[in-house]
């Protein structure tokens, strides 16, 4: 981009996600040089899907234990759409396998919505959103995920309009699945035949 130059990179940490400092020059909108530093969190490219069922009304969401969210509130459990990171393969791919390990369903052909980066002030990731129409009987197994990576998933199954209330009532406060419920509604996805 015009206007912009990296003067400088720091890696703070690198465990499992990269955290560096990055100290670069910007041409301001009224023309002036302005140099800043901020942090950036890469934590790289993820996929999320909302699994919807029209015939019962219902939708695939999963309940598990995030640290940051215990952190910020004490009770760490967080509703969410199933997600994943991409870790090299393709997005369609990728979100297939995450359905499978945590909610325990055989999905096929995910549709494509949108992409959207998701806290963009400091963190680079970038999500690409799927909603995919499901039946009882694709489920293949319990989900949970993978005790491996620490998941420990419960799968729930409200309706559209429970979903939603929960994000009324705060139970539901993450703003990828808000997104897709919303996109849900707004879409009438409950409407199809």
């Amino acid at each position: 981009m015009a206007g912009v130059r990296i003067l400088a990179r720091q890696v703070l940490s690198h465990v499992r996600y990269l955290l560096e400092k990055v100290t670069f020059e910007r041409q301001r909108s009224d023309g002036k040089t302005q140099t800043i530093s901020r942090e950036v969190f890469d934590t790289g490219k993820g996929a999320v899907i909302l699994l919807y069922d029209p015939t019962r009304g219902r939708v695939v969401l999963v309940k598990q234990f995030r640290l940051p969210v215990y952190l910020d509130t004490g009770d760490g459990h967080l509703i969410e759409a199933v997600a994943g990171k991409l870790e090299g393969e393709d997005a369609a791919v990728r979100i297939v396998m995450e359905v499978e390990e945590e909610a325990g369903f055989k999905i096929e052909k995910p549709v494509r919505i949108f992409e959207a980066f998701m806290s963009p002030g400091s963190v680079t990731e970038k999500l690409t959103f799927f909603v995919v129409r499901y039946r009882p009987e694709d489920r293949t197994g319990p989900g949970g995920g993978l005790a491996d990576e620490g998941e420990d998933i419960e799968v729930i199954e409200p309706t559209l309009d429970e979903a939603l209330a929960m994000i009324d009532s705060g139970e539901i406060t993450d703003a990828k699945t808000i997104a897709l419920l919303y996109y849900a509604k707004l879409k009438g996805l409950m409407n199809e035949a």
